[in-house]
């Protein structure tokens, strides 16, 4: 193969990479989603998750809201459970919703209640009194 046709490989290669770049950036542009995706890009998220604490290195404690309702879901590497479901939120103010999760997280340590933690407790209890029995 000769010089040139190594320079003609290379700017088709890139040529053909451009393209598909364009047409992902269009997608992005025009909210074109690919299979799966279920919601609009610019519709309000329903789902958040507000806590997360990690119990060990195999299992995790998550405190997740859905319209206004919050659950605790332990996850493990082989299993998910519901701790506790259908937790009231407690009524919020415009300024709550504007805080960062640093800010949450020093009012939390600042002698408010801090129920994810409380709740990583009782399962760390829970298992530490099934793994001695």
């Amino acid at each position: 193969m000769e010089f040139a046709e190594y320079v003609r490989f290379a700017a088709a290669l890139i040529f053909v990479l451009g393209l598909i770049g364009v047409v992902a950036l269009l997608a992005k542009r025009f909210g074109i989603q690919g299979p799966g995706a279920v919601t609009h890009p610019h519709a309000a998220k329903r789902l958040h998750i507000i806590e997360k604490t990690h119990l060990d290195a195999k299992r995790v404690l998550i405190l997740v809201r859905r319209d206004d309702v919050e659950h605790l879901l332990l996850l493990g590497a082989t299993s998910e459970t519901v701790v506790e479901s259908g937790i009231e939120t407690p009524a919020r103010t415009a300024q709550d919703t504007k805080r960062t999760s640093h800010e949450i997280q020093n009012l939390n340590n600042q002698g408010r209640k801090a129920p994810l933690r409380d709740a990583a407790q009782k399962v760390v209890n829970m298992f530490s009194r099934e793994t001695s029995a």
